[in-house]
Parts: structure tokens; C-alpha cells; sequence
């Protein structure tokens, strides 16, 4: 193999190396004491605050970035119940510099905010028997983002 066929494999390795660093949901949920969960979750989230106790699925998650410029979807179990979440939600976010879209209450609760640029779209749905009590899906991305239709052929 020649030097420079040798730079370019170390190059594709090193870039490749970092845009999966940046997947930071590739394991199971983040352990530790509570404090250290909470630090995880944070340096992830950015200002998307959680309720007190949830923890992120790392498995079921998809996470590209991090704080405030995360992208993806983010599955957290929560320890209350769907309506003690969805008030949570409804009530911290918008302290937190968030505005509430809409809100829909529901067996499968969704509730849309936006902050600056970004979107973030909440999912909030009963948890199973033995389980979370409730499941938390949080949707972020880019705000007004350039989605294009496929064409028919």
C-alpha cells in the first residue's frame, strides 16, 4: 500500500471514528449514581430538561451531536405516571425558554415546542406492566427544515 493510499484509509478511519463519536446513544441506558445520570443526560440533551428520575434508553435512542444541537430521537423511561409527565413537559418547558406549539392529551399524549431554530416534538405514552410508567420519545430537530417529497416517476 502505497503513502498516500495509507493517509486516505487513516483519514476515512479517523472521520468515520468521529461522526460515530458523536452518536452518543450507542450503549444502554447511562449509569451511575443519579448525580452522574443526570450529567450524562445533560451533556446529551442540552436544555431539554427531564422529570426527576427518568432515565434514557441508550438502545431504543438516536442521538447525532450533542446539548443544544442535538438531533434524532431520544426513548426515556420515566418513574411517574403519563399525566404526572405530560404536566411536567407542559410546565417546565416554557420556563425554559420553550414555546408550546400544540398539545394533545391523550392514551398517547404529543406535545410540540419550539426554541430558536429548533423543534421539539414529545411523545409520551404508558409505560408496560413491570416497566417505566411511562415512555418518553423526544423528537429534536432543525426548525422549518428543508424537506423535500420524492418525485414520482
Amino acid at each position: 500500500m502505497s503513502t498516500l493510499q495509507t493517509l486516505k484509509v487513516s483519514a476515512l478511519a479517523f472521520f468515520l471514528a468521529s461522526f460515530l463519536g458523536a452518536c452518543a446513544s450507542s450503549g444502554d441506558s447511562p449509569s451511575g449514581s443519579p448525580q452522574e445520570v443526570q450529567e450524562v443526560q445533560s451533556q446529551l440533551l442540552g436544555d431539554m430538561l427531564l422529570p426527576q428520575g427518568a432515565r434514557l434508553n441508550g438502545g431504543d435512542s438516536i442521538i447525532i451531536g450533542r446539548g443544544n444541537e442535538w438531533v434524532g430521537r431520544a426513548v426515556v423511561n420515566a418513574v411517574q405516571g403519563s399525566t404526572d409527565v405530560y404536566a411536567f413537559f407542559q410546565s417546565e418547558y416554557p420556563k425554559n425558554g420553550w414555546t408550546t406549539v400544540t398539545g394533545v392529551k391523550a392514551k398517547t399524549s404529543i406535545l410540540v415546542f419550539t426554541k430558536g431554530d429548533r423543534t421539539a416534538t414529545i411523545e409520551i405514552s404508558d409505560g408496560s406492566l413491570g416497566g417505566p410508567k411511562a415512555v418518553i420519545v423526544i423528537t429534536s430537530s432543525p426548525k422549518n427544515a428543508n424537506v423535500v417529497a420524492p418525485t414520482r416517476k
